[in-house]
């Protein structure tokens, strides 16, 4: 029985076993044939994709794309007036990187590893986020250890967001592993990848050297995209004279204008003027770009070809007087230095110096010289402010009289020979106010002899007059202060005192117009004599130019010609654009009237009661208008010292201003410092004149 149970037990077992094997084969010819079914489907498309579509597929391989690019030119050069070159083009050996189409990361960095081994490169740009994308670059596992997998779930399809990760948690010890070698691939890779494709990148640009220029130009076989050319720096022939007013360049383009200056065309390398005469005639001198077409193929750049060369930028000539400008800028170091040897003369530490022809605006000197000692040095440096004759405003004094006495005439309350009392005015409720000269006094005086003694009292009651106010010695001051701001306001505008004289520069300022709403009674008498309102040394010039040209507001201009590009041997291309004189307004005066001023600030300079009479032994026959103001500077009362002047007095050819702020201190007996400067520039410029005639003459003499 058990045998039989043993045998049935053993056949069931084989029949299972038998149904086992009988159905593996059956999945594997399933799965045969599914395997069959992909391999058939892939050939069948393949086929189509090399009897169909073989052609253009081949076609698509072999083609090949042409790419037109532009690449910046040299900007173009500035001159003085008498044509000599200030600023000028160096030429420079340069090494470049144009990125291809399809951007491959291994290749750049492949490539700039080899270019490090044959250039030293400047590793000073490079910032700690760029050191942070290096690292993460250069050490992929690590940088993937940084991740969890929770977080690559949970941040799935944002990698922006997982890089960030990476970013924040690379240690300042990993950081430190980074080689001196590999940061200067680090320095190229950088510049590698900071433009778009096709884009032309500077790599180096300064201090290549012959032997660096010359194996980079061997090894371009294995230097994809990089390549040798000639770039330029700026140079400025008569080193810091005039440097703050000629302006910079920038090394591509800046941040903040980005959009604008690549929505006009300009790429991330291209340098633009990024401040005064650079930056305002940054259209003109830019150039035209030359246009370079790259060939390309599968994305790498097959061939280079130059379709247009493109013209460096215009040439400018300045109204400046190059010579003449060294001569101001010396004589207002030597001057400063003069001055600060004397007592009470700590806070002094710059001047200022403008120059221009009344009848054209033209500005002939612009200069400005700020004083600054090194204690730990022990030396003292002159810094170029040339700049601030336009960009600085100062309290000048009575040097605005003269438009105070023309405002008189214009609104009616004076006329031309009135008298008006000098006396000490007793004002209640306020301090006494009087002229410098007069200790308690009554002198009758008309207009001409107020301006010649520098009368305050004649424009203290000129400015009661038309705020409609009366003086009672003794009482309170009745005056209308609104009215008479405004009025004086207005009429000083005509002459170009508290508005933009114009000039062609940007952050040109109108200086700081006191508060009428704060102001008392008094600060309406302070402003007739220069002492409430700030004006810039530009507007000063601008406005003694009216007076010495007849009445005409010319806006001030500092360059003088556009000219086309030369011929690169020292020939000066033809001119593009004059810039002809520009009259802004004409002063609402009579001819007799504005004579009458003109006389008074000729005796100014020459009768002996004149503030200014040590022109009196000056040949150039100047005339003129002295200026003291009491002002504060960092908490101290001060006097700034100004002038404005013209000469020669019948025919003018030359108009000045000069300001000395914080001449000296309240309380010490003042310098003179502000007509000894005006002496020796006015000086300067008719020698200098003497001496460009003569020398004219000889060269025409020769060429007979």
């Amino acid at each position: 029985m058990e045998g039989r149970q043993l045998e049935k037990k053993g056949l069931g077992s084989l029949k299972k076993n038998k149904k086992k094997t009988t159905h593996v084969p059956f999945r594997m010819n399933m799965l045969f044939f599914i395997v069959f079914i992909l391999f058939a489907l892939l050939i069948l498309r393949l086929g189509i994709v090399q009897i169909v579509y073989g052609e253009d597929a081949k076609r698509e391989i072999e083609r090949t794309d042409d790419v037109t690019v532009a690449t910046s030119v040299p900007r173009g050069l500035f001159y003085d007036r008498n044509y000599n070159p200030i600023v000028d083009n160096e030429p420079q050996r340069a090494i470049t990187y144009t990125a291809p189409k399809k951007f491959d990361q291994e290749t750049t960095l492949k490539t700039a590893e080899t270019l490090a081994k044959i250039i030293d490169q400047d590793t000073d740009k490079i910032t700690e986020r760029d050191k942070i994308d290096f690292w993460l670059l250069k050490n992929p596992d690590e940088a993937s250890a940084k991740i969890t997998k929770e977080e690559e779930k949970k941040y799935k399809g944002k990698e922006n967001e997982l890089y960030k990760l990476q970013r924040d948690r690379v240690t300042k010890k990993e950081l430190a592993t980074l080689t001196d070698e590999d940061l200067k691939v680090l320095a190229i890779y950088r510049e590698f990848t900071g433009g778009y494709a096709l884009d032309r990148q500077m790599v180096k640009n300064k201090d290549v050297s012959l032997e660096e220029y010359s194996q980079v130009s061997e090894h371009l076989d294995i230097l994809p995209g990089v390549d040798t050319t000639t770039d330029w720096e700026r140079t400025y022939l008569f080193g810091e004279t005039l440097k703050s007013v000629l302006g910079g360049v920038t090394q591509g383009l800046p941040s903040e204008k980005l959009d604008y200056y690549m929505a006009r065309g300009y790429s991330r390398n291209d340098r633009v003027g990024k401040s005064y005469i650079e930056l305002q005639y940054e259209d003109v001198l830019r150039g035209q770009k030359e246009k370079v077409q790259n060939i390309t193929k599968s994305g790498d750049i097959l061939e280079t070809k130059v379709i247009n060369e493109g013209q460096r930028g215009k040439d400018l000539v300045l109204t400046i007087d190059m010579e003449l400008q060294q001569a101001v800028d010396k004589i207002l170091e030597e001057e400063i230095l003069k001055t600060k040897g004397k007592s009470g003369t700590h806070l002094l530490d710059r001047a200022f110096v403008t120059m221009m022809d009344p009848h054209t605006g033209e500005i002939l000197a612009l200069s400005g010289k700020q004083y600054s000692y090194d204690e730990k040095e022990m030396r003292y440096t002159f810094k170029d402010f040339a700049a601030g004759n336009f960009t600085t405003a100062y309290v000048p004094g009575s040097v605005v009289k003269g438009a105070t006495v023309l405002t008189g005439y214009m609104t009616g309350v004076n006329y031309p020979g009135k008298p008006i009392l000098d006396e000490v005015l007793d004002i209640k409720g306020s301090k006494n106010k009087k002229s410098w000269f007069n200790r308690g006094s009554y002198i009758w005086m008309n207009d001409t002899q107020a301006l010649i003694r520098s009368s305050n009292v004649y424009m203290f009651k000129t400015a009661i007059a038309i705020g409609d106010g009366q003086y009672r010695r003794g009482d309170y001051l009745s005056i209308n202060k609104q009215k008479a701001f405004n009025v004086m306001r207005n009429h000083f505008n005509q002459f170009g005192l508290g508005v933009r004289t114009g000039i062609d520069l940007p952050g040109e300022q109108v200086g700081f117009k006191g508060n009428i709403v704060l102001a008392d009674a008094g600060n309406a008498m302070d402003f007739a004599i220069g002492q409430y309102d700030s004006y810039t040394p530009l507007q000063l010039a601008q406005y003694i130019s009216v007076i010495a040209n007849g009445g005409y507001r010319m806006q001030p201009h500092i360059v003088k010609e556009i000219r086309e590009p030369g011929d690169g041997k020292g020939e000066l291309g033809p001119i593009s654009q004059e810039i002809k004189p520009n009259v802004l307004n004409k002063v609402n005066v009579s001819d007799s009237e504005l004579r009458l001023v003109q006389n008074a600030f000729w005796g100014v300079f020459h009768a002996a009661n004149g503030t200014g009479n040590t022109f009196n032994r000056e040949p150039y026959n100047a005339a003129g208008k002295t200026g003291t103001a009491e002002t504060f500077d960092q908490g101290t009362s001060v006097w700034n010292l100004s002038l404005v002047g013209y000469a020669p007095f019948e025919n003018p050819e030359v108009a000045v201003s000069i300001v000395v702020p914080s001449a000296y201190v309240n309380g010490v007996i003042g310098n003179n410092i502000n007509t000894d400067i005006g002496k020796r520039v006015m000086k300067a410029y008719f020698d200098l004149k003497s001496k460009q005639g003569k020398s004219k003459s000889e060269e025409e003499g020769t060429e007979e």
